[in-house]
């Protein structure tokens, strides 16, 4: 299996878990923090996971990434930081009980 095959689930359990919060109150001032935090998580993804490689701690295999690179990390290392400042909130959200006005 290759990494773009195994980051789809996670992509599309963050996408549906994040809908099924949009009738929720302030999805729009989470989504924003969340963006925000997706992109700092990004970030240091891009950095960490460069220093990571560079120093040969790990290394992917080309004919199993997508070969799309930020620097040396494949662009799928980046789903799992996206997934994360999504999805956490998320289900933050739907295990919290709603109060009625």
């Amino acid at each position: 299996m290759t990494y773009p095959l195994i980051v789809v689930p996670f992509l599309l359990v963050t996408l549906f878990v994040t809908l099924a919060t949009v009738r929720r109150p302030r999805f729009g001032r989470r989504m924003a923090a969340s963006a925000l935090c997706a992109a700092v998580l990004m970030a240091l993804t891009a950095v960490f996971d460069n220093l990571m490689i560079a120093a040969g701690l790990f290394t992917y295999p080309d004919e199993q990434i997508s070969g799309v690179r930020i620097g040396l990390a494949p662009i799928e290392d980046f789903a799992y930081p996206l997934c994360a400042a999504f999805l956490v909130p998320a289900v933050a959200t739907l295990l919290t009980r709603r109060t009625l006005p």
